[in-house]
């Protein structure tokens, strides 16, 4: 868990900081696998290439283990179930950005047509020619819309904090934790939207990942200073993932006088309200 936790983090760093360098210098935001390609060629890429593959295997292990045996508690009613089948979607998702990760390494990242965006178009095309394809891209579309929201639900609620340790750092970095929530499900609802748009208008173009989402997103009004700010969120996305890398707890086998983020910040605030 904390070895994938800190393998996602390192994605999302050198994804938000290979676009940030790329907006600064003029250019435009890169999406994972552009990110992944440049990274092979930086100074000890290698090394982290080869990390983010090893990272990403152990998150979609965690992820499937998680599910099986309910290590969060997410119960087996109507919502627990769908919370778990999307950890077993999202654990294959990060298990596929880890090949990805190892195919730039071996040098064969470029023949796949050119990363996660074609990869992504080609496969919405093939969804799109079978039956009722546009219904199935439609699907997903919806399922990966759905996530967008819940973390943005998960941000503006702050369920996240029932998952962490309360300490003197996770308490006054909870700003940093929401927003970088908050962005991720900004960014998966917009791929979500683009998924949409290609079952509406039966184009597999329309679909993609980050890198076609900060494509929409800088087309917009003022797009470039969105595209800018999400890039900045994806980096507290990345924060996020470091610190449940160290302090996130797994419920069904944590020590029971472990204190949570939420217990410990509900008694800050029923203090605040008696004082």
């Amino acid at each position: 868990m904390r070895t994938g936790y800190a393998g996602r983090g390192l994605v999302y760093v050198v994804v938000a900081g290979f676009s940030l360098y790329a907006i600064w210098q003029g250019g435009d935001a890169q999406g994972t696998s552009e990110a992944l390609s440049q990274l092979e060629t930086s100074t000890g890429g290698g090394i982290l290439l080869i990390l983010i593959f090893l990272g990403m295997l152990c998150y979609m292990v965690w992820r499937l283990l998680d599910s099986a045996f309910d290590l969060e508690n997410y119960g087996s009613d109507g919502e627990g179930t769908i919370a778990r089948i999307g950890m077993i979607v999202t654990g294959l998702i990060h298990g596929a950005l880890g090949v990805l990760a190892l195919t730039v390494l071996l040098g064969s990242g470029g023949q796949s047509g050119g990363g996660g965006g074609s990869t992504i178009g080609r496969t919405t095309g093939w969804l799109l020619s079978q039956p009722f394809g546009p219904y199935l891209v439609g699907a997903v579309a919806l399922v990966t819309i759905g996530a967008g929201l819940y973390y943005l639900k998960k941000a503006f609620a702050e369920d996240y904090r029932k998952f962490l340790r309360a300490n003197h750092f996770t308490m006054n970095w909870n700003w940093a934790l929401k927003a970088g929530v908050a962005a991720q499900g900004v960014a998966v609802t917009v791929i979500g939207g683009l998924f949409m748009a290609a079952a509406l208008q039966a184009d597999p173009s329309k679909a993609g990942g980050v890198g076609q989402a900060f494509e929409w997103i800088s087309g917009q009004t003022h797009g470039r200073l969105l595209v800018s700010a999400l890039c900045l969120g994806l980096a507290a996305f990345a924060f996020f993932c470091f610190v449940n890398a160290a302090y996130r707890i797994v419920p069904k086998v944590a020590d029971e006088d472990v204190e949570t983020l939420a217990v410990k910040m509900k008694e800050k605030a029923k203090q605040k309200a008696a004082g």
